[in-house]
């Protein structure tokens, strides 16, 4: 595509000539192009469709097929007087015609006055009507009588952005064609061809927040991107275009997340605090939160929905592992309520804060444990033990070290090991950390430590997640190890099972407890109170 002046905005610079050059609408390229190749014309046609997203440019393309030089052709030279008059807007038969400017019926009738000359150079005259549902009454009763006994030179493209406005008088006299918005994926192909031929760096999350923002629209992207250029000085950076476009970080959406997963109320009001600190909207950042859930969403029921270079893929996965699917639906409907009853808030602070923590409140009970540093134990508790008896771990265990060196790395060439023990004793944290705790260990031997994942949580073991564990692993023992994870059997051996299996029988320690309280033996037997279980928190 040859780009018109080096100081025409993108959305010019960039229009398509063709129907190749087209990003989308492939069925109505099809159809049009059917229709020229088979020489089936109809003499009115009527393109629907949101803003930007080519009603206006296929019009075009379609008056240069119908008069090209070389005949009526899908395919027009681009070349000939015809073609670069059109291109160029100067073609004396394309008549254009805003119909949000010219709404009466005298303008109706002097366009339609001037249907009934033949050409001047060109073989149709074509009319291009935009916005036609503007029309009034009036003119659109005078373009029927046109629509009804068309002359064989004239043909009619009518575009609109609201179809439901026009008369059915009308419609049923055009073919009717509706474009569909562009998936943003599209977009952000489109978005870094063009920033690659005009040889402007770029980020690719930047393009990813561009092609999100213009929802569906070319046009709208295409202008974005032209003003993030002039914004970051002839580059395009993901910080500066979310500054431009008062977008969220997403890191604090991810925080959020993470607190939620640990039942930490404390940290959920912090990162809200945080961003309160630096004058985020809160409204936006509801939006932002329920994209982010509904893409967790997804990649929990078809993963590779999720772009393998979207920015965010790794962490998507890992919170759609982390997540239930009944926590990510729930979460999602909370959100989506939060953000419509903004408005109705004392303030937006007090709006966002109050859907966190409905969301706390409305977690699936039992479903998460509380976020904490695993305890460095040579045996489980009395509880768990008791709990695991009919279980059996699967990892070899060796005799604890003394208490003095509980700290110090394993000796080297040490054939068992207490998995549980060492972890709490490897500095990892975040997917890592995750990875290590569903894991059993299966063997130690010649620097290869093998681990054992069940395949329900295999997505825990990402690339960056394998690095760290097999690092931390490294820097404990004070030489390379070469970290190896297989599917196999993991299960209720893993310190994750432990964890939970030890904080649900201290739950049920707390209810017992509750329960045989004397108070509150008293308080139900004479106010008749129910005690809701789910209320009671170990301490």
């Amino acid at each position: 595509m040859q780009p018109l002046s080096a100081t025409s905005v993108l959305a010019r610079k960039w229009r398509p000539k063709t129907f190749s050059q087209l990003a989308g609408q492939e069925h109505v390229v099809r159809a049009l192009t059917n229709a020229l190749d088979q020489n089936r014309l109809h003499h009115a046609y009527l393109f629907t469709g949101t803003r930007g997203v080519g009603k206006t440019t296929i019009a075009r393309i379609f008056a240069k097929s119908l008069n090209c030089e070389t005949g009526v052709t899908a395919t027009p030279c681009g070349v000939c007087s015809a073609c670069t008059e059109i291109d160029s807007g100067r073609f004396v038969d394309l008549i254009e015609l805003d119909a949000a400017s010219n709404t009466q019926v005298d303008n109706m009738r002097e366009l339609l006055e001037s249907a009934l000359y033949a050409p001047t150079s060109g073989r149709f005259k074509v009319y291009i009507i935009d916005e036609v549902h503007m029309l009034s009454k009036s003119a659109f009763n005078a373009m029927l009588k046109t629509l009804e006994e068309p002359p064989a030179h004239v043909k009619f493209i009518l575009a609109t952005t609201d179809p439901q406005k026009i008369p059915v008088t009308v419609l049923s006299r055009c073919l009717q064609f509706n474009l569909k918005q562009l998936p943003p994926g599209l977009i952000l192909e489109h978005l870094q061809q063009v920033l690659e031929q005009e040889g402007i760096p770029f980020e690719h999350g930047a393009l990813v927040l561009l092609a999100r923002v213009a929802q569906g629209s070319m046009r709208d992207a295409l202008s974005l991107l032209d003003q993030a250029i002039a914004y970051s000085q002839n580059q395009v950076e993901e910080a500066t275009v979310r500054t431009m476009l008062g977008a969220i970080d997403q890191s604090y959406l991810f925080e959020v997340l993470d607190a939620l997963l640990a039942h930490d109320g404390p940290a959920l009001l912090a990162v809200a605090d945080n961003m309160q600190s630096r004058s985020m909207d809160f409204e936006a950042a509801l939006q932002e939160l329920a994209t982010l859930l509904h893409r967790i969403a997804l990649a929990q029921t078809v993963p590779q929905a999720i772009a393998e270079d979207e920015p965010e893929r790794e962490r998507l996965l890992q919170l759609a592992h982390r997540f239930s699917a009944e926590e990510s639906q729930l979460f999602y409907q909370i959100v989506i309520h939060g953000r419509n009853e903004i408005a109705l808030a004392p303030d937006e602070y007090a709006g966002f804060t109050m859907t966190l923590l409905r969301m706390l409140a409305f977690m699936p009970a039992g479903t998460r444990a509380p976020t904490a540093r695993p305890q460095i134990t040579n045996a489980a508790p009395a509880a768990v033990q008791q709990a695991t008896t009919t279980t059996p771990t699967t990892a070899v265990r060796q005799p604890a070290p003394p208490a003095a060196q509980e700290s110090q790395p394993v000796v080297a060439g040490a054939a068992e090991l207490d998995w549980p023990s060492l972890l709490g004793q490897l500095s990892v944290q975040g997917t890592a950390k995750e990875l290590a705790k569903n894991c059993t260990l299966e063997s130690f031997a010649d620097e290869r430590l093998k681990l054992n994942l069940a395949p329900e949580h295999k997505l825990l073991n990402s690339k960056m997640a394998h690095a760290k564990l097999q690092a931390a692993l490294s820097d404990y023992f004070a030489r390379p190890v070469k970290l190896v994870v297989t599917l196999g059997t993991a299960g209720a051996a893993t310190p994750a099972a432990v964890e939970q299996r030890e904080k649900t029988s201290r739950q049920q320690e707390a209810v017992a407890a509750i329960k045989q309280d004397a108070f509150v033996r008293e308080v139900q037997a004479e106010l008749g109170a129910q005690l809701v279980e789910d209320s009671i928190k170990p301490v």
